[in-house]
């Protein structure tokens, strides 16, 4: 029977792009494979920090412990030794389906008729309530997302084995996931049929892992592997790993802001740095809108490998202009409204040497509700810039995403509602510059057919494309 140990906390949530989580898997006897999910689970934490947990099966059952916070804050020596087993799998999260509480934290651990369970859920469903409607009526929830749903799902599903339940519930779920789960003595990984959340599969020793991103693996000395295919599912146990190929055959749809914005710049995707791809981002934000000017400076932290791309094509030299208070917005004490005020100040400070007397670039990878990038324009005129040239690495954000990125609603997308113009104006800058479309494909090495682009064309996975009368719904 699992244990679960659940404690309460809160933590803010800030106004920019987020991603739903990060999962991690590890089937290694004879290791410690709850502290190889936490240091997994460190490497992933910019894909969530509201809560985080570990689920531990050591053959016969289930130890699962969840909490609000960082992963530092939760877990310690003394908690993992409570965790000991053969087959761990992890998850760090932040929220877009379910309420920020510990009954949404995860792993999620279920018995079934085959035995218990541990999941753990990266993205966002569709059809949640299609889903919901096939459960039993008397299904007793505890928590309020879709991951939850999942759980229930494969826990009420009629085939006899979970393997056989996975690959009935890839028929039916729609929408982006990549999920690990556990039993007591298995480990399996799978993504959704068109890929659209990231996971990836190494080897550690005479063991294997996975996780969201391969930057997971290499902090435990895990080797990358591959890939898991879009619909994919790979069961590993002491007979080693089998993949299992799903009866769902959609077309690729990567969600791009992996390249852009989530994924860290150490990681791979699909044989690709992510560090190239940015610099790369970069390089033909620099052809597509060159500027006269003296200095290039990027947002840290995910804009700085385009930052660098830029002031390489362009010939200008780099400098750091913003120092970030990397710290700022992962602690449980709240600043007083004067502080407040202080706005973007309470997580950078500019670097006035660099930017005094200067004609100065800045990179960023992305604007959404456009409340931000106003007030560091301010910050770095302030510190003595005479004139300020926002590039984006990225093209303007015109839709909402469906499919597990935080990316607000139509009439608070900035780029849904004002011309690059205007923005410009709103921004109070020089002049500002997006990326095309075509650039960042290219960027990428790969083609277009590999991605979803759903929030930058209104195209979407599973979805209808973005016509004026679901716009106008979606205000609404």
């Amino acid at each position: 029977m699992a244990r679960a140990y659940d404690d309460t906390a809160s933590f803010p949530a800030g106004d920019s792009l987020h991603e739903e989580c990060g999962v991690t898997g590890i089937y290694a006897p004879e290791q410690d494979v709850a502290r190889l999910a936490y240091f997994g689970l460190y490497a992933l934490q910019h894909r969530g920090q509201e809560s985080a947990g570990i689920a531990v099966g050591d053959g016969s059952s289930l130890v699962c412990y969840r909490q609000m916070g960082l992963i530092s804050q939760i877990f310690d020596e003394e908690r993992l030794a409570q965790l000991q087993g053969s087959v761990a799998v992890g998850h760090t999260r932040y929220s877009t389906s379910g309420s920020s509480l510990v009954l949404n934290a995860q792993p999620l651990v279920q018995r079934a008729s085959f035995g218990e369970f541990a999941l753990a859920h990266n993205g966002n469903l569709t059809n949640t309530e299609e889903l919901r409607a096939r459960l039993l009526p008397d299904t007793a929830f505890t928590a309020d997302s879709d991951s939850e749903v999942l759980v229930q799902l494969l826990a009420q599903l009629s085939g006899p084995t979970l393997l056989e339940r996975i690959r009935e519930l890839l028929t039916l779920a729609k929408g982006a996931y990549s999920i690990a789960i556990a039993t007591p003595s298995e480990l399996y990984a799978f993504r959704d049929p068109w890929g659209v959340r990231p996971l990836c599969l190494g080897t550690y020793g005479d063991g294997w892992m996975i996780a969201s991103e391969s930057c997971a693996l290499a902090t435990v000395g895990a080797t990358y592997v591959r890939e898991l295919a879009p619909g994919e599912i790979v069961q590993i146990n002491a007979a080693g790993v089998t993949s299992i190929e799903s009866e769902q055959h959609e077309p690729a749809a990567l969600c791009m802001f992996e390249y852009i914005y989530f994924a860290r710049p150490d990681s791979v995707l699909s044989g690709k740095s992510i560090y190239m791809a940015r610099h790369e981002m970069g390089r033909q934000l620099a052809r597509e809108h060159p500027v006269d000017a003296d200095v290039v400076m990027a947002i840290p932290d995910s804009a700085v490998p385009g930052g660098i791309g830029y002031a390489t094509q362009s010939g200008l030299p780099y400098v750091e202009g913003l120092i970030k208070n990397r710290y700022i917005g992962r602690t449980f004490i709240s600043p007083n409204q004067q502080m407040r005020s202080q706005g973007v100040q309470l997580k950078f400070n500019p670097v006035i040497e660099n930017m005094r007397g200067k004609r100065v670039v800045v990179v960023d990878d992305s604007i959404v509700r456009g409340t931000t990038t106003p007030r560091i324009v301010a910050l770095i005129r302030e510190a003595g810039a005479t004139e300020v040239h926002v590039r984006i690495t990225s093209p303007p954000i015109v839709h909402p995403c469906y499919l597990g990125v935080d990316m607000a609603t139509y009439d608070e997308l900035i780029a849904a509602n004002l011309t690059i113009e205007q923005i410009r104006v709103k921004i109070h800058a020089d002049s500002l510059g997006y990326l095309s479309k075509e650039g960042l494909v290219a960027a990428t090495g790969r083609g277009r057919e590999n991605f979803c682009l759903g929030c930058l064309t209104g195209e979407y996975p599973n979805k209808p494309v973005a016509t004026p009368d679901i716009i106008e719904a979606c205000r609404e």
